[in-house]
């Protein structure tokens, strides 16, 4: 079994490929287009950098917006300056709606009225289904309860498996995107490796996360084309086996030891 088939991202119902790809690192829109024909099509878009923007542009002219999934994100704590920034979000990309719309970096429980105002823009359909990302693996046990959210940005890797025990078993259907697979480059620097452990690769933090049952999609963030190319490697193989995942535990475990601010 290989990662190159999609699965169902939770209950929305939305047919998605297994990586996602994130915006923010500068890869260009040529390799947005060879991912998303590759069956990588959750866009996460979050930055003003041209590559993704351009992508998301090229595939909807020529017909293909219905395959594609498009999330984007808000850190406002104002219901106005949220709505304000989806608004801006859409025209940048020159779509009408944004196939998920998350609730970006909730570390406390979202105010009511943040909530009351994504779900008035769910029903106006500038937003198909809501989501929420943050750092606090509690919260988002308490945040699946309230059967508001459709999906969760959880981080999730080899030196942080927290969401495991404390998210993983909480969700009510909600999907599950998962991000920082390489804890911000750490786990691919030998200078942080056990003693005589050579680095994993990132294909190798990809398929940790999605080895996971759990986890529908692990977010990746290319920085240019080559870079694209070897993190599409991923799709060609499948779940890493018992001793390969011990292994990254083992070395996600050394890596969490070493003093970090994160």
């Amino acid at each position: 079994m290989t990662l190159s088939q999609p699965t169902t991202l939770g209950r929305t119902g939305l047919r998605v490929g297994r990586l996602g790809l994130g915006a923010g690192y500068g890869a260009p829109a040529a390799a947005y287009e060879m991912a998303f024909e590759r069956g990588c099509n959750y866009f996460y878009w979050t930055s003003r950098k041209a590559g993704m923007r351009e992508a998301i542009r090229h595939i909807v002219g020529r017909g293909q917006r219905e395959r594609l999934v498009v999330a984007l994100q808000s850190y406002a704590r104002s219901a106005k300056l949220m709505e304000y920034s989806l608004e801006k979000a859409l025209k940048a990309l020159g779509l009408d709606y944004a196939d998920v719309f998350l609730l970006g970096w909730h570390n406390r429980e979202p105010s009511p009225r943040i909530i009351d105002r994504a779900l008035v823009m769910q029903q106006k359909g500038t937003v198909r289904f809501v989501g929420m990302s943050g750092h606090n693996r509690p919260l988002f046990a308490r945040m699946a309860a309230l059967e508001v959210f459709d999906l969760f940005h959880v981080r999730y890797n080899a030196a942080h498996r927290g969401a495991e025990t404390e998210v993983f078993p909480h969700l009510r259907g909600q999907g599950l995107v998962s991000y920082t697979a390489t804890r911000w480059g750490h786990l691919l620097q030998p200078r942080r490796m056990p003693p005589g452990e050579r680095p994993p690769s990132s294909r190798d933090c990809y398929r940790f996360a999605l080895s996971h049952p759990a986890v529908d999609i692990c977010l990746c963030g290319p920085r240019n084309m080559e870079q694209m190319e070897a993190a599409l490697e991923t799709l060609e193989k499948g779940p890493l086996d018992a001793d390969a995942l011990a292994r990254m535990q083992a070395i996600g475990d050394h890596v969490h030891r070493r003093r970090s601010f994160f």
